[in-house]
Parts: structure tokens; sequence; C-alpha cells
């Protein structure tokens, strides 16, 4: 239901973009946002301590691993992303929403380090999206942009289940698994269909959007008692059109399948990227792990990442139920926890790092583009 919720904010989003434009993207760094990760890791480490695992090992451990390979699961995180900005530049590019390779790649790398610092099922990053290219290519290309986001969440939606079901179809052969991890997956699985079948609903049905834009004004006719009657007629014609165009760009989309056949195919490179980087990360340890518990801890971590708890840095909750799965999927616990450790490096520090150097280039280009255009008064 939160993928539910996210979109229909992302369509409400372009609205806010309309009356903002002009101002800057930039998230604000408080002092939370230091602090949240320290509190974080006291609370994996606490976790750690209480199921008495032994952190100088795992420390030793660490110091083990074979350079090579983890520098090799950290470049491709970076291959990863890559192939995931062009998944969704093939649907924007067909909406006709102009993009190039190198953008799409460094406004993807903006947009997760927005998602780490203000954290929201990945709407914070999302919705970052819309602003950038909204402000640069003007609000007509709301709607249009909106429909490429949405549409590409529907498309990863549909690669967590296909990871998840060849995931238990791999530990089956391997394993038999925990009753408790096998009723999570079967819970996880029919909550992500319920959810791709709504959205789905809501994207082709522009009756229900307008009726729900029309109950919207209404009520805020209704708490301002008349005051704001312009503006909201206003609101009420401008999200109309946004609503408009974002269907009609679904329907697109409906009746094209080309640019979903590529996007879907460069999703399945991305996938591909990401779970070798935790196997290549237990390698690095000298340790095998099958692929069936690679798949299955990925898309249940994923799952739980997209838990809107409204704190940055997702405060060691990943950290603890990775842990947690890969243990209970028979791999040692000392190992479990020293995976962990090295794989959130890669999947949220660097990638935390490199996001921040995309978000001062994007600012500091269009501080830069600003300046460039102000006019210069004659002497």
């Amino acid at each position: 239901m939160e993928d539910l919720a996210s979109s229909l904010r992302l369509t409400i989003e372009c609205r806010s973009q309309m009356v903002y434009s002009k101002e800057s993207a930039k998230p604000k760094i408080t002092r939370k946002t230091f602090i949240f990760p320290l509190i974080g890791l006291v609370i994996f480490f606490l976790f750690l301590y209480l199921f008495q695992v032994d952190i100088i090992a795992i420390i030793n451990t660490v110091q083990t691993a074979n350079p090579v390979l983890y520098a090799l699961a950290a470049t491709l995180s970076l291959v990863e992303v890559f192939f995931f900005s062009l998944s969704w530049r093939v649907l924007a590019e067909f909406l006709m929403v102009k993009l190039s390779v190198m953008k799409s790649y460094l406004l993807v790398w903006y947009s997760i380090f927005v998602d780490t610092i203000v954290p929201a099922e990945s709407i914070s990053g999302e919705a970052l999206r819309v602003y950038v290219i909204t402000r640069e290519q003007g609000k007509e290309i709301c709607g249009k942009v909106v429909a490429s986001l949405v549409t590409h969440r529907l498309l990863g939606m549909v690669m967590n289940i296909a990871v998840l079901v060849l995931g238990v179809l791999l530990l089956f052969t391997e394993t038999q698994i925990n009753p408790l991890i096998f009723n999570l997956i079967l819970f996880l699985m029919v909550g992500i269909i319920i959810t791709l079948l709504l959205i789905m609903l809501f994207s082709f049905k522009e009756k229900w959007s307008l009726k729900a834009i029309n109950l919207l004004v209404r009520l805020g006719k209704f708490l301002s008692r008349g005051r704001w009657q312009s503006k909201l007629t206003k609101i009420k014609e401008e999200a109309s059109n946004i609503a408009k165009s974002f269907h009609d760009s679904m329907r697109e989309f409906r009746y094209n399948p080309k640019a979903l056949a590529f996007s879907l195919l460069y999703l399945s490179i991305t996938w591909f990227f990401s779970l070798s980087i935790p196997y290549l990360v237990f390698m690095s340890l000298g340790s095998t792990v099958s692929w069936g518990v690679i798949l299955v801890t990925s898309t249940i971590v994923l799952a739980v990442k997209s838990i809107p708890i409204g704190v940055p840095f997702e405060v060691g909750i990943p950290e603890i139920t990775m842990t947690t799965l890969y243990t209970s999927l028979g791999v040692p616990v000392g190992i479990s926890a020293t995976a962990t450790i090295l794989n959130r490096l890669i999947t949220l520090w660097l990638r935390f790092s490199i996001g921040f150097i995309a978000q001062q280039w994007f600012e500091f280009k269009t501080v830069l583009t600003q300046a460039n255009n102000i006019p210069v008064e004659k002497a």
C-alpha cells in the first residue's frame, strides 16, 4: 500500500513544482543527518551484542577480506545504478522527456542522496527527479515525468516478485526453508501483487483521479470557508491537466510495449549486478553462499527499506534484517554480520557519498545557469 500512496503523492508533487520551480532543490543537511547514522550503528552493534556475536572476531574477519573482490563489488554498484538509470530513461524518452544518458545517471545518484537523508520509501528521490526536470523543461512535462516514474516503479515491483519466486525455488532445491521465513516470503509476495494491481488500476482510471481532485478541492473550500475559492479553482484546473497528461502517458505505454520491454531488460541487468554485490562480498570473506539465500534476503531487505520509518539512513533496520535473514538461512552469524557491514559500506555509504557529489554538481550548475541569465545593465 505504501507504493500506491507514493504514486498518488508523486502526482500531487507536480502541483508544488509549478509553484516553487524557481527555488533550489537542495535538501537541508542538519545535525540530525549526522546523528542518525551513529544511532543506527549503535543499534546494530547492540543487536550483535545481545545475540552474543563476537564483535572483535568480526573486525578481524573484515581485515582478511579479499580487496580485489570487494573492489569489484563496489564497482558493480556503480554499474547497477547506471543500468537502473537507463531503465528509467527509456520510459522518459518514450514520452518525449529529454534526458541524456549522463544526466539521467547523475539525476538518479542525486535522488539516492535525497532518499538517504529524507527517507520516505524512495518517494523523496522520485519527487526530486520530477522537480529537477520540471524546473528545466517546464511544468507541461510534469505529468509525463510522473508517468515514467510510476511505470518504472511498477516494472520494479514485477522484478521484485520474479526475483523472490526464483529465490524460493532455488532454496527449495538446496535446503528446507524455515516456516517463519517462508510465511514472511509468502506475505511479502501477496502484498506486492495486491499493491501492483491497485497501482495499475489507479493508473488507467482517469475518472478516479478527477474525482479525487474534486473531493480534495471541495474539502479545501469547506475548511477555508470560501477564503481560498480562486486559488483552489486554479489548483483544480492545473491538477486536472496534470492528471490528464499522466493518464494519456500511461495509455501510451499500454499500447506501445516496446519501451516497457527495453526498460524491463535494463532492470533485469540492474538486478543481476545488484545481487552480485552481496555474493562477491561473501566471496571476499572466503565464504560461499547460495544464490537462493542472496535472492530471498535481497528482496526482503528491499521491502523493509521501503517502509517509511521517517528517519535518515534507516537507523540500522536493514542491517539487523539482513544479518537475521542470513543467519536464519544457514549462514554463520559471524560471517552474516561481517558481510552485512561490508555490504552496507557499499550500498549505503559509498552511494551516499557519490550522491552528494552529484547533488553538488546539479546545484552548482543551476546557480551558474542563473548567474549567466542575469541581464547586465548598460553603463
